[in-house]
């Protein structure tokens, strides 16, 4: 550790106001050692993985960081702050800020010494020391684990840096003891991981281990950290009672503990409450419960699904449902992005006889701007024609893991091959998934389990999803998918208009969750054919329309009215105008979840509104997403713009009429620009990442 902090990386009176000018200062100290070589490219990666997750922990430590490319070194740098800076814990403002910088690439061994400051930040001795030291050099070589607190009454009340340097831990039992089965104490293994793998993942570690000791109940911690991890072993998982798992990234090989009484959560839960997750795994322990694989089946079947590893207790049916239609969708989105947007460059330039172009591959010159229309176009429309393939895919991928993947792009591809289109891969995806759940119940030979998942699994499960697809239910699909085309082409007048007023609805309802997608995804399936209807461009145009409407609603609100908003809100308003403009609605969620019963019912109206004249208006869209920035590529461009702006002005008149009506909290009194608001956040108070 010792080139890792010196007394000019330490700042004991450390005079920033936000996490952002505390970042700033400490960052700067390194930079002048050379330690980061591009200052506002190290702060945009801190940002980035503050975005991620707030660093702020009880006990007032703030504790940003991040891997870097603009880092040379692993560097840590330490302020203190007299008057507290906000990084999002529960408890309020940090005055202890450590800023760690591990490069790109950074080696094991210096990630691994960073790790053990994470870990010794939950000794109390360690933090007061650092709040009471009064030098530089004093308080760089207590870091460095040189000098221990000097109250201390016992020489290890401080860990050095090499003692706590381990990646999984055992704690045995204290004074309280706890009995698991036989009589002997309680026994618990952890899996800790964060997005980061520097800070999070060994404080949560420790934490738990700490709460271990004080309940009497011996645990075990993998922390998977950006200095890799070691496995646990085998029969110690096998001889637990209980597992915690707290992470922010998926915990790698995560079957291993199908069966036992789980406790499933975020890794900051671990650090601030580690008893109550260890009593809480006790109690399921108590109550027989087991993880939602359910146990271990002899069979060799596979554990969680990636939707019931993700799910939480209790769930329906209904919500896995959801969850998995979401799984598709989620990896369907960027295809339909990509090439309706290449498919809608080439019409740009080409015009809109450009697909009946022959083949670039035999007729591409390259001084000639049709053939480099053509080209967007042809790319484009490939990347177009794996949407219903990847939206099967990623169901079945859903609900039986890399399993359902085969049968479900093979049912997927047959979904377009007979014409059922987008209710096929929705339906090939599910019945994917689900022939694949049940060959995994079946009772197999243990000779024949090395073979299941590469060979067995994907012939059986192909060929009962093609013999489904072609043979049964292929056909009243694609008559389904049929009668839905024709009667959307016969869409006109109040019919027309009303289907543009309920997407709108729809689009603005939960500003990019789940019913926002399902609208979103009837729009793009209508245009994912090479020539599209204009009954299909119509609903597209209205449904991108809508979805632009919130973020700029609240935008243009916080400008006229800005005293209704607080600080953080009028931020995210300057944000919002380029979030809207690029048909990004998620632009809109702080606002929506500061005041939901304002802000959500406002936008619905204006996104109806929008819709519905969009759709009056006869307003086309070819490309699935873009914004503004599409705007030469729709039909009836000048009414498109009249009916957002139409929406918008709607939205932004009813939320400023309800945040006017509502009464102001008791005592509050203007401040600047800005009035106290009872319904929003309060300026130190964690707000919501946008998109």
């Amino acid at each position: 550790m010792s080139d890792m902090i010196s007394a000019d990386l330490v700042d004991l009176d450390l005079s920033a106001d936000t996490k952002e000018a505390a970042a700033r200062a400490l960052a700067e100290r390194m930079a002048a050692r050379g330690r980061v070589t591009d200052l506002e490219g190290f702060l945009a990666d801190v940002a980035a993985r503050e975005a991620q997750m707030p660093t702020g922990l009880d006990g007032g430590i703030g504790i940003p960081h991040c891997r870097s490319e603009h880092v040379t070194e692993p560097t840590l740098a330490f302020g203190r702050s007299t008057r507290g800076i906000d990084f999002g814990a529960a408890d309020g403002p940090a005055d202890l800020v450590f800023l760690i910088a591990a490069p790109a690439g950074a080696d094991d061994a210096h990630l691994t010494i960073l790790s053990s400051l994470a870990r010794q930040l939950m000794n109390a001795e360690f933090t007061d020391a650092l709040r009471a030291v009064g030098d530089p050099v004093d308080a760089a070589a207590l870091i460095r684990g040189e000098e221990p607190a000097a109250d201390a009454g016992d020489e290890d009340s401080v860990a050095t840096p090499a003692a706590a340097s381990a990646g999984a831990a055992t704690v045995g039992t204290g004074d309280r003891e706890d009995p698991g089965p036989s009589g002997r104490p309680f026994r618990i293994v952890a899996v800790t991981s964060c997005p980061t793998g520097i800070a999070h993942t060994y404080m949560a570690a420790e934490s738990l281990e700490n709460a271990g000791r004080e309940e009497g109940v011996e645990v075990v911690v993998e922390t998977q950290g950006s200095a890799g991890f070691d496995r646990l072993d085998p029969a110690v998982i096998a001889a637990a009672d209980g597992v915690i798992l707290a992470h922010d990234v998926p915990v790698r090989e995560k079957d291993r503990f199908a069966g036992k009484p789980t406790v499933d959560t975020g890794v900051k839960a671990a650090i601030n409450r580690p008893g109550e997750l260890i009593g809480e795994v006790r109690g399921k322990a108590a109550r027989g419960e087991a993880t939602a694989a359910g146990a271990a089946d002899p069979s060799g079947s596979a554990g969680a699904t990636p939707v019931e590893r993700g799910g939480e207790s209790g769930e329906g049916y209904g919500t896995k449902l959801r969850k998995w239609l979401m799984s598709g969708v989620s990896y369907m989105v960027p295809f339909v992005a990509a090439g309706g947007l290449l498919i809608a460059l080439g019409f740009a330039i080409g015009g809109y006889e450009i697909n009946k172009a022959p083949s670039v591959m035999d007729h591409f010159v390259w001084t000639q701007a049709d053939s480099w229309a053509a080209l967007l176009f042809q790319i484009g429309g490939v990347a177009f024609a794996f949407l219903v393939p990847v939206l099967a895919g990623y169901i079945a991928y859903g609900m039986a893991d890399r399993p359902g993947l085969v049968p479900g792009f093979v049912g997927g591809s047959i979904a377009l091959t007979i014409d059922a289109g987008f209710l096929g891969g929705l339906a090939a995806g599910l019945i994917s998934g689900a022939v694949v759940l049940a060959i995994q119940r079946v009772r197999i030979p243990k000779a024949l389990r090395g073979i299941m998942p590469v060979v067995v699994i994907p012939l059986i499960s192909a060929a009962v999803v093609g013999f489904l697809m072609f043979v049964v239910i292929g056909k009243p699909i694609a008559s389904a998918q049929s009668a839905m085309t024709d009667w959307l082409n016969g869409l006109s007048g109040a019919n027309a208009v009303l289907l543009g007023a309920l997407l709108g609805l729809m689009m603005c309802f939960d500003l990019g969750g789940p019913v926002n997608k399902v609208a979103y995804t009837f729009a793009t399936a209508g245009i994912a054919v090479a020539s599209p209807s204009d009954s299909a461009m119509k609903i597209m145009a209205a449904v991108m329309a809508a979805g632009m409407v919130p973020p700029l609603a609240m935008a243009l609100a916080t400008t006229v009215r800005g005293r209704l908003f607080n600080a953080a809100e009028r931020e995210n308003g300057k944000a919002a105008w380029v979030l809207g403009a690029s048909f990004i609605s998620e632009g809109a969620i702080p606002f929506a979840a500061a005041d939901p019963l304002r802000v959500i019912p406002s936008s619905m109206v204006g996104g109806a509104v929008t819709g519905a004249l969009s759709m009056a208006f006869g307003a086309t869209l070819r490309a699935p997403h873009g914004g503004i920035f599409v705007v030469p590529l729709i039909g009836n461009p000048l009414l498109y713009l009249v009916a957002i702006a139409a929406g918008v002005c709607v939205t932004t008149a009813l939320v400023i009429v309800l945040k006017g009506l509502r009464k102001p909290a008791r005592g509050a009194t203007a401040q600047g620009s800005g009035a106290a608001d009872p319904s929003a956040p309060a300026p130190g108070a964690k707000q919501p990442v946008t998109a």
